[in-house]
């Protein structure tokens, strides 16, 4: 049947890309389905230079695209669908998508994670008319306009480096008194005169009509609320693993994350989770890809016996 393969990789981030190379190439009949962009969170970033194999640094999506076409060269098909639900029965494992159901001997999670929202008032209506999650996509928008970033991680500060070549003030904001970024990131966002942080605060509202005009803020240690005049605000707190799908099917940790052992192997024989998807991931594109390249050398073990 044409629908039937021997391996199927949910997600085509690193790790599902990582997983597609490997299993194509030693002749597993591979489908990867992809719901939007191939590279998912990694094809957003403008500069990885941390990846090994390329000393001046590469962009996210490049990095996908060169990934992709090395999968594929193997034979790898690619979907772009959105998964309902996988389900097992004898040993067969059915994946239903809004494009059709596939079967497969062995199913490899690699879904990765999505943006995780502030859930205060006025952040739903104002989505796409000044509330971002991606500030590569949007940045463009605001040419030459004040916006600000919220959190204080590694993404949240690599996006407020990129604004700077756009927008003419970023104002980060975070709830605690010291960034989580990497010192190498917070030395060059420090050193940025359009960069200005605001510390031990959080976003209580996000304030306006048709478009975004403020941001209501608390300050965490006195309690003053203050309104900051935006265009644009770039959401960056954190991500929720893409799981809601599969909480009837596999133990899943507190945060949602598919647990596995070191093999990449969960509880049910032949489906496999690796990446940002999983516990414990240290959420870095060269760990996805190896933990792909895991799942892939064990799930070819798997249909082999």
């Amino acid at each position: 049947m044409a629908n039937e393969y021997d391996v199927i990789i949910i997600g085509g981030g690193p790790a599902g890309l990582s997983a597609g190379i490997y299993t194509a190439r030693t002749r597993l009949k591979t489908l990867l389905i992809e719901k939007g962009m191939i590279g998912g969170k990694m094809a957003e970033a403008e500069l990885i230079d941390n990846y090994p194999g390329f000393p001046e640094g590469i962009s996210g999506l490049k990095l996908a695209e060169l990934m992709h076409q090395q999968a594929v060269k193997y034979d790898l098909e690619t979907l772009y669908a959105t998964v309902a639900s996988v389900t097992v029965r004898d040993g067969t494992k059915l994946v239903k998508t809004d494009q059709g159901d596939f079967t497969a001997s062995s199913v490899i999670i690699t879904g990765g994670s999505e943006r995780q929202r502030l859930n205060v008032p006025g952040e739903k209506k104002l989505t796409g008319r000044g509330v971002s999650y991606c500030a590569n996509c949007d940045a463009p928008f605001f040419q030459d306009q004040p916006v600000a970033v919220v959190g204080g991680g590694n993404v949240a500060i690599s996006e407020a480096l990129h604004l700077t070549k756009f927008t003419s003030k970023i104002s980060v904001i975070h709830r605690r008194d010291q960034l989580r970024a990497t010192e190498a990131l917070q030395e060059k966002a420090f050193a940025e005169p359009r960069i200005k942080f605001v510390l031990d605060t959080v976003v209580e509202a996000i304030e306006g009509n048709e478009t975004l005009e403020s941001l209501k803020l608390r300050q965490v240690k006195t309690g003053n609320i203050s309104h900051l005049k935006v265009k644009g605000v770039f959401i960056s707190v954190g991500l929720m693993p893409n799981t809601d799908y599969l909480r009837d099917l596999l133990p899943l940790d507190k945060h949602g994350n598919i647990i596995t052992n070191e093999k990449m192997e969960t509880e049910i024989p032949g489906i496999f989770a690796a990446g940002d998807i999983r516990r414990n991931s240290i959420r870095q594109a060269i760990a996805a890809s190896g933990d792909g390249a895991v799942a892939a050398i064990y799930a070819k073990q798997f249909i082999s016996e």
